[in-house]
């Protein structure tokens, strides 16, 4: 739209094509008296993509820019308070080196995004909720190939999309949050377009979070973290959801190649932080800052570590890196689900976890994260005020608490 805004016009072929379209649609419908999903699904979509368009060459027009001038700049200014106001004024593009964390949800993911706040020249942010959702409507279009037919009439090419999807995802990766020079995102589950996203933009690299299956399945269902299609009432349909969710992001992951994406196993991550993150930030091509090691000293400070609120990771991340959560869920999964573990979640086994142990041995922790533990047990990292002010849902009648979990 800036680009309409200022007068630009190197679109107007494509502008008219697309609202000469949509008057014709819109006037279909009237005559039919009706307003079927699939059209009112498509209307949307070309909407939604050519605004996307123009926002595409409105990027374009200020990328010429000198990047090393660019990351000096970025340095001096995204630890001194600069508003994300102020970060409109900054150039970004599809091959800037962008860090994308997934994984499923309650698998490390909001750790790994803290840690990496926490070094000066990079900044997450809290989840959008956004980006894996426009995600997913893209794959809808891509495998319907009766919408595939109507956005091609509309002029709605695969490369129309593509420069959309840059702009839209761009648009909210760099603005949601303060600058930095290297910009990343963390939404669990936009990963399940990894393949996807590492074609749009080609320098882009991808960390992907993995946890032993029943400690992430334990952790939804005890904390009632809601994550849609997961039943909670049911460790069996969980641990399925899981294996289903994680085979596809691992599968796009080794498709992607080491050289674009590396796999970090939360367990690994917690015993031996600095080992894993000095190895992560090489593989990232980022210096090595020991202010990765120390997040919750960041938390809350300009520049630093910023939470939301509302993620129910919040009140874990706040601690230093520990072993608390490990092995949580001994104990806690059901004999049959234990007893059928192989091939309920057969990815347990290729992602190097034993499906029959109960507990586990994961390894030895090094001497800090000992420390560490020692001090959350005892009480000394507790959630500051600004992070308190919760707002308060709705209340409901849930007598769901009552079921028998399976």
């Amino acid at each position: 739209m800036c680009c309409a805004v200022f007068g630009f016009s190197s679109s107007h072929n494509l502008q008219q094509k697309v609202l000469i379209f949509l008057d014709q649609a819109l006037c279909g419908m009237k005559r039919r008296n009706r307003y079927g999903r699939g059209d009112l699904l498509f209307v949307c979509s070309v909407t939604v993509f050519y605004l996307g368009q123009h926002a595409m060459e409105c990027h374009h027009r200020i990328e010429e820019r000198s990047q090393p001038a660019r990351l000096e700049y970025l340095r001096a200014t995204s630890r001194s308070g600069l508003s994300s106001k102020e970060n409109s004024t900054f150039a970004y593009h599809k091959d800037m080196p962008l860090i994308f964390i997934g994984g499923v949800p309650r698998s490390g993911t909001t750790l790994m995004r803290a840690m990496l706040d926490a070094h000066p020249d990079i900044r997450c942010g809290e989840e959008t909720r956004v980006i894996p959702r426009i995600l997913a409507v893209k794959q809808m279009w891509a495998r319907s190939s009766k919408e595939k037919i109507r956005l091609d009439e509309a002029g709605v090419t695969d490369e129309v999309l593509d420069s959309a999807m840059q702009a839209f995802l761009l648009e909210i990766i760099v603005k949601h949050g303060e600058p930095a020079p290297y910009l990343c995102n963390k939404d669990p589950f936009a990963l399940k377009s990894l393949t996807y996203l590492a074609r749009i933009f080609p320098n882009a690299r991808f960390l992907l979070m993995v946890r032993d299956g029943r400690a992430s399945v334990h952790s939804m269902i005890s904390r009632k973290v809601t994550i849609a299609g997961f039943d909670l009432n049911s460790y069996r349909d969980c641990l399925t959801k899981w294996n289903r969710a994680i085979e596809t992001m691992y599968n796009q992951c080794v498709e992607a190649g080491s050289d674009r994406c590396m796999m970090v196993h939360y367990e690994q991550l917690v015993l031996h932080p600095e080992r894993w993150m000095r190895t992560l930030l090489k593989f990232l091509r980022i210096p090595w800052n020991p202010a990765v090691l120390h997040h919750e000293e960041m938390i809350g400070k300009a520049g630093g570590v910023s939470l939301s609120k509302v993620e129910r990771s919040t009140d874990q991340v706040i601690k230093p890196v520990n072993v608390e959560a490990l092995s949580k869920w001994v104990g806690k999964i059901p004999a049959d689900v234990l007893q059928d573990m192989p091939v309920i979640a057969p990815m347990l086994g290729k992602l190097g976890y034993d499906p029959y142990a109960n507990p586990p041995n994961y390894g030895k922790p090094d001497q800090k994260v000992l420390e560490n533990t020692r001090r959350v047990y005892q009480g000394e990292f507790q959630l500051p005020d600004f992070l308190k002010e919760m707002p308060q849902p709705k209340k409901r009648v849930e007598r769901r608490s009552r079921v028998k979990i399976k």
